[in-house]
């Protein structure tokens, strides 16, 4: 469940991507809508079919001007393995200790145990367009965020 709505300023942060260069949620402000997916981890069943599902949309989400950022506190290490193998050609910010993931309310389930899979589009302003919660809803993120696009 996450504690921010749509209609809310996305809070900014900065976090490095798999390659450990620093990406800042603001540089995209003013450019481009960006959908912004919370995942558990790396390699994992669900979250290799919601980042494989993003990866396949590409070309959808490129025609709407959006870019597409994936966070989870797996490190850049594991990080950039996940996306050599399965060629995802999107940022994966590593927020190790969950910082941004508590300052965004997509905490989980089980009192913050289970990591929350919580997709937001934020709009070119810099605010929260949707927000999409689900933990096994995989492909249901990606559907989400295309219907949301285009009100972003």
């Amino acid at each position: 469940m996450s504690d921010l709505k749509a209609g809310q300023a996305a809070p900014d942060f900065e976090l490095p991507d798999q390659t450990g260069a620093q990406v800042r949620l603001s540089q995209f402000r003013g450019q481009a809508a960006v959908v912004l997916f919370f995942y558990p981890k790396d390699d994992t069943t669900g979250c290799t079919i919601e980042a494989c599902t993003f990866r396949d949309e590409m070309p959808r989400f490129d025609a709407m001007g959006a870019k597409i950022i994936g966070v989870s506190s797996d490190s850049s290490e594991s990080h950039a393995r996940f996306a050599g193998k399965y060629d995802l050609p999107f940022s994966l910010l590593s927020d190790k200790g969950g910082r941004v993931r508590k300052m965004y309310g997509a905490t989980g389930l089980l009192m913050g145990l289970i990591p929350g899979r919580v997709t937001y589009v934020i709009d070119r302003e810099g605010v929260i367009r949707h927000v999409f919660s689900s933990q096994t809803a995989f492909r249901g993120h990606i559907e989400e965020a295309l219907r949301a696009l285009p009100k972003a």
